[in-house]
């Protein structure tokens, strides 16, 4: 495959993550032109072991972090409300988390568009979780039938800021709890302790209730299989706490749906 071939399949994703970087389409354009040109003068970049997608988006990572001003993204073109919650974000973090929440990369993959370890990359994502939350926190339903993972998912999504308004074991709690609470997010796990589906009671819930959904599994291959419906987000057991924070900022991020959580007076 030639260079420009190699270029042109990545072209459109670098785009998006650029303009999600900078919070205006204008600007990313210019980043992305600046790597183009840059891979001009030295196509053998893309000759990499790491292979050519990760080279074009560190290439792209080494242009952008060279410009001072980059610490503090631009305003944000208006209509954007996803670009808006963005910019909060410091740089470093907002990098670790486009990566692998918008892109896809894996912890090994963005880390090296980054030039940082996989504990660093995961920290970048963490952090990031926590400074989006601090935008869009929400109250949080957690569907697990599991005593300790209820309480590690409880602590996680906690210490990103968010609440959680209750634990359901079983699919008739978790309709009740639900209706009553009207979460902004939903934790499920798909098998639940009466031997019913937190699959079913999401379905349930949703008929009524426009909400943010990822389901937590140990046999996430039943349910992601190319047809219909399948859940949008999905994380396997066990787990890591970076994964799950990764997740949770992604279905907030791109759900216009997910409602803030109501800030209560104190007194």
């Amino acid at each position: 495959m030639s260079t420009s071939q190699a270029v042109a399949q990545h072209l459109p994703y670098l785009r998006r993550y650029a303009r999600a970087l900078t919070g205006s389409q204008h600007s990313g354009d210019a980043y992305v032109a600046a790597t183009l040109e840059a891979l001009i003068e030295d196509p053998a970049v893309l000759e990499k072991a790491v292979g050519p997608r990760v080279a074009l988006y560190r290439l792209f990572t080494k242009i952008w972090n060279s410009v001072g001003v980059n610490g503090a993204v631009e305003p944000a073109e208006q209509g954007l409300p996803v670009e808006q919650r963005l910019a909060h974000i410091t740089p470093r973090a907002r990098q670790g988390f486009l990566l692998v929440a918008l892109e896809g990369f894996s912890e090994d993959d963005a880390a090296q568009v980054l030039d940082a370890d996989v504990p660093t990359l995961r920290a970048l994502v963490e952090e990031s979780g926590r400074e989006l939350a601090a935008e869009i926190a929400t109250d949080v339903l957690i569907i697990e039938d599991e005593t300790f993972i209820a309480m590690d998912l409880e602590g996680l999504v906690e210490s990103l800021g968010h609440r959680t308004v209750g634990v359901a074991r079983t699919h008739a709690e978790a309709v009740t709890l639900a209706k009553a609470k009207r979460p902004g997010l939903i934790l499920a796990d798909i098998k639940l302790a009466d031997g019913s589906s937190g699959l079913d009671a999401v379905n349930e819930l949703i008929q009524s209730v426009q909400v943010p959904v990822i389901f937590v599994t140990a046999y996430p291959e039943r349910f992601l299989t190319g047809e219909r419906p399948e859940p949008a987000f999905l994380i396997a057991k066990p787990f890591q706490p970076a994964t799950v924070s990764a997740v949770i900022s992604q279905a907030l991020f791109f759900e216009r749906k997910a409602k803030p959580r109501e800030r209560r007076a104190t007194a």
